[in-house]
Formats: C-alpha cells, structure tokens, sequence
C-alpha cells in the first residue's frame, strides 16, 4: 500500500505526524510527507486526519 497525502487539504495539524508508529509522516513547509519506505501500513494516520487529507492506495 502507499500513503497519499492531499498537499490542498491538509491543515498542517501534525496529528497524523504524532499517530504513526513508524514515524513516516514529517511536515515539510507546513504540510504532511509521508515516507513510504518506513511505512508499515497500518492506516492510523488515515483514521486521525481531520481533514480527511490522506488515503492509502
């Protein structure tokens, strides 16, 4: 799986960055980046994201 992160309807509200138990999700000027290689697809960030900004393709 990959995650997919909407850069226009992120907020920058590091939720996602302070779920993810890989610590694959980092903010870059303001906005989530996700880090494939370290993802362990277990979709936490896809669950806490108020602003529905990431799915997992």
């Amino acid at each position: 799986m990959t995650i997919i992160i909407d850069k226009e309807k992120c907020t920058g509200c590091e939720t996602c960055v302070d779920e993810c138990p890989a610590a694959a999700i980092n903010m870059e000027n303001d906005k989530a980046v996700v880090n494939n290689d370290l993802c362990v697809d277990c979709g936490s960030c896809v669950d806490v994201c108020p602003a529905e900004a990431i799915t997992m393709e």
